[in-house]
């Protein structure tokens, strides 16, 4: 800032002026009126005006230096603002930036671009399509529209985001190995339990092509579908995923990308822990060998009669650090309704050896029973309104407690078909109520084996996450190279969100993280800086404790912004 003294024909007057830049030119603005020569010598008592100016004006500056003058602005109520002028910009993809940079993701940019020789900006592009997943989910072409919302602005053209996916899906494996050795060095990752599962994503088309395939879709949906099968750190962090048509049995998909994880991840030791869709007798024979083991999900209905009567039979049941035996038909269910008890024994069939441990629980039993008791209700409900027709139901589908009958008691051929409420079946699914069981290769307690097979809610929480919060699906894209970048991008935003949850100590839930983010806006005053035009939060407060830089004073000078820039780029 410097003193500027302006003469006219009635007066002298004095003004605080100071340089400011506005796109890349330099231009000068009033900071403050300090007064004409008359109103100041009449205020100084004597003392000479220019001196008492340039003084003032030195101790502004020195307060600027230390962050502490308070801006003035002026704004006046018949002027204008400038057309197609942006001043509302987003500032909580900031914290998504650090993580992308500890991740060394503008250096994997850097190595591809350097192999292709492609004149756009990748790191710009890719960076782009994470922070917008996370912020603001969309298709590609509102992606690129919402990058202008981020404070700082990049120059790259919708037909670049298009070739850059082409490249990205070219090299999704070297993708996934960098992200997991560059996640070492600003994260432990527990790679001693990892978990898998398979999920679905529909696209919006009528007609199958390519990865794109009718198959049985999770939403129970009649569209073609792609599927995706995901690895996931014992901390809940994803690790590795692939992509399979929609028509492939999930049972197959393991094997491929464990394969991937030994020669890429460069691991060896590790528990792989599936749900029973995924516990086929190969699958469990190829982690019983070298250093890895299995633990599984087991269907009680599918055991053997031997096996199925030993595990519902009342007796012979454990707590936890007892060597008690109890009959569970003999329980009072209050005072045990939050207990978990079980019973193990070792089984050897087809060359494997495997522990089985069943679970029985009160509290799971009367859950069980209360979500059927609705289901059956719905299917009585149907039933009154007399149908001439029901759909095909499925596994979990209420209907499934409606039977049909195509003929009278007398034994004849009916009009319409005759439906009833299934008795048989409804007893026959009572029977297993409050029963769960896991099947092992490990020798550790039952309680440890039931701990970790707890935690695979975890996953269903990554698709959750990815399907709901960064809307991964429908996918509209139609080749199949983009179809690849498409997940890519979903499954790389994945890892930096549950990065950030980590950080935060997971003290927050998904839509207060996102939420929180997204709504970390600001205001851009032209040559000065950018007042926050948030809430400030616990979440807030969080975020900049654990991040090391603050966006919630009442403005941040364009000097700091730029450091805080840097610092999320180190």
């Amino acid at each position: 800032m410097r003193l500027s003294i302006s003469k006219s024909k009635n007066a002298t007057s004095f003004y605080v002026i100071q340089s400011v830049f506005e796109n890349g030119r330099r231009s000068t603005k009033v900071v403050e009126k300090l007064g004409t020569l008359a109103e100041l010598q009449q205020k100084l008592n004597g003392r000479d005006p220019i001196e008492w100016a340039k003084s003032y004006i030195e101790e502004l500056n020195q307060k600027e230096k230390e962050q502490s003058r308070e801006v003035i602005l002026k704004y006046s109520p018949s002027k204008v603002i400038s057309k197609d002028q942006q001043r509302f910009f987003n500032g909580g993809y900031l914290f998504l930036q650090q993580i992308y940079h500890d991740l060394n993701l503008h250096k994997v940019s850097a190595d591809i671009s350097k192999k292709y020789k492609f004149s756009f900006d990748l790191n710009a592009i890719l960076s782009r399509l994470l922070y917008g997943r996370i912020l603001f989910p969309s298709s590609k072409l509102a992606t690129y529209k919402h990058s202008s919302k981020f404070i700082e602005q990049t120059d790259f053209e919708l037909q670049h985001v298009y070739r850059a996916l082409e490249v990205i899906s070219k090299e999704m494996d070297f993708i996934q190995s960098s992200l997991y050795t560059n996640s070492l060095k600003i994260s432990k990752r527990n790679t001693g339990i990892l978990y898998y599962d398979c999920t679905n994503y529909f696209f919006e088309i009528e007609q199958e092509d390519g990865l794109k395939q009718y198959g049985a879709s999770k939403e129970h949906r009649p569209n073609p579908i792609i599927q995706m099968g995901l690895f996931m750190d014992g901390d809940g962090i994803p690790l590795a995923f692939n992509l399979n048509s929609g028509n492939t049995n999930e049972q197959i998909t393991l094997k491929p990308l464990e394969q991937k994880i030994l020669s890429d991840f460069k691991l060896s030791k590790f528990v792989v822990c599936t749900d029973a869709g995924l516990a086929s007798e190969k699958n469990r024979k190829f982690n019983n060998e070298g250093e890895r083991a299995f633990i599984t999900t087991q269907s009680i209905k599918k055991l053997k009669k031997h096996l199925k009567e030993w595990s519902l039979d009342s007796k012979g049941w454990h707590l936890a650090d007892h060597d008690k035996t109890y009959d569970i038909t003999k329980l009072d269910e209050e005072t045990y309704k939050d207990k978990c008890f079980f019973k193990e024994r070792w089984i050897k069939e087809n060359g494997l050896e495997q522990k089985l441990i069943v679970t029985y629980s009160i509290k799971y039993k009367n859950y069980q029973r209360q979500i059927r008791h609705s289901q059956i209700e719905r299917a009585q409900k149907l039933l009154d309104s007399n149908p001439t027709k029901l759909s095909k139901s499925h596994q979990n589908d209420y209907k499934r407690f409606i039977k049909k009958t195509s003929c009278t008691s007398d034994g004849e051929i009916a009009e319409n078909e005759l439906y009833a409420l299934n008795n048989e079946t409804i007893v026959a699914e009572q029977a297993y109520d409050g029963f769960y069981a896991v099947c092992t290769n490990l020798e550790g307690s039952a309680q440890e084996i039931i701990r970790i097979n707890q935690r695979r809610w975890e996953i269903e929480e990554c698709f959750r996450i990815m399907k709901s919060e960064f809307k991964a699906r429908p996918v509209y894209l139609s080749r199949e190279d983009r179809i690849k970048a498409h997940f890519t991008t979903c499954f790389m935003s994945l890892i930096i969100y549950r990065l950030l949850e980590k950080k935060l100590g997971n003290k927050f839930t998904c839509s207060e993280v996102i939420n929180g983010l997204r709504e970390m806006n600001f205001y851009e005053i032209k040559g000065e800086g950018y007042i926050p035009t948030y809430t400030r939060t616990d979440f807030t407060d969080a975020l900049h404790e654990t991040f090391g830089f603050r966006t919630d004073y009442e403005i941040i000078k364009r000097t700091q912004m730029k450091k805080i820039f840097n610092m999320t780029k180190k």
